[in-house]
């Protein structure tokens, strides 16, 4: 399969879609592009970038990841993640934190490291790394913010730009461009790519999602290969939609990036 026929291939899928649905996928020079630039809740896929700013603070000296933080009773939120089923005033590392915010999307994790970065520096890491449309405005599982119309936002062409950053040691360390990888590459919510079963290909990637919002994206290594991918899809009526809808996306880029 080339990139031509990939390409077709993408947009018949989407095609089926019963929701909006946006998408880049570049590789090299190349570029699959349908509404990119199109604003979507970001969902759990706005953790890319504090994991970004994290790592950004850590190089400059301003953040030490042994530092211990107390998960007190106010702390605790529902939704994705494990910190709400430990025990109270637990202590736990930033970066057991950024790792648990990627890994298994925790929610706590992520408000714990929103209030510790800063969410004005978070907003300042995304300008500074050329995102155009990404904000973030509120908390994770803060329902009442989302009712009074405050969110938090991404595209696919700037979710595209996050994966490049970390990927390409361009911003961050060397190190911290590894560790980054790293953590992703063992986030436990695949839906681009959830049946992998081939030894030589390493995927880092997060996943989102919200009632009637199924997200996720991607860098993708197949030996010399690396594609970097990032599908939104909205205004679904059912999980059960945008989940066929990303897997079988991910079926085509597999195909492409083993075969093409």
């Amino acid at each position: 399969m080339n990139f031509a026929i990939l390409e077709k291939e993408m947009e018949k899928v989407a095609a089926c879609c019963k929701g909006r649905i946006a998408f880049v996928i570049e590789t090299g020079n190349a570029r699959i592009e349908r509404n990119g630039e199109g604003k979507f809740s970001s969902a759990s896929l706005i953790k890319i970038p504090i994991l970004i700013e994290g790592f950004r603070q850590n190089d400059k000296g301003l953040l030490d990841f042994q530092e211990e933080i107390t998960v007190l009773p106010k702390d605790r939120v529902d939704g994705a993640g494990v910190l709400q089923a430990l025990s109270a005033d637990l202590k736990i590392k930033i970066i057991d934190l950024m790792a648990l915010m990627m890994v298994v999307s925790d929610n706590i994790a992520t408000n714990l490291l929103i209030e510790r970065l800063g969410k004005s520096e978070i907003n300042k890491c995304m300008k500074e790394i050329k995102l155009k449309w990404t904000e973030l405005n509120r908390k994770m599982m803060d329902f009442e913010a989302i009712n009074n119309g405050i969110d938090n936002w991404t595209t696919a062409y700037d979710m595209v730009t996050c994966l490049k950053v970390i990927d390409q040691q361009t911003f961050l360390s060397k190190e911290s461009s590894l560790k980054a990888f790293s953590i992703m590459e063992k986030q436990q919510f695949k839906k681009l790519f959830d049946t992998i079963d081939l030894e030589d290909l390493q995927v880092a990637s997060k996943s989102g999602e919200l009632p009637g919002v199924e997200h996720d994206c991607a860098i993708i290594r197949y030996g010399d290969r690396t594609i970097y991918s990032a599908v939104l899809i909205d205004q679904l009526k059912t999980p059960y939609e945008g989940k066929q809808i990303l897997s079988q996306i991910g079926k085509l880029i597999l195909r492409y990036i083993v075969n093409g």
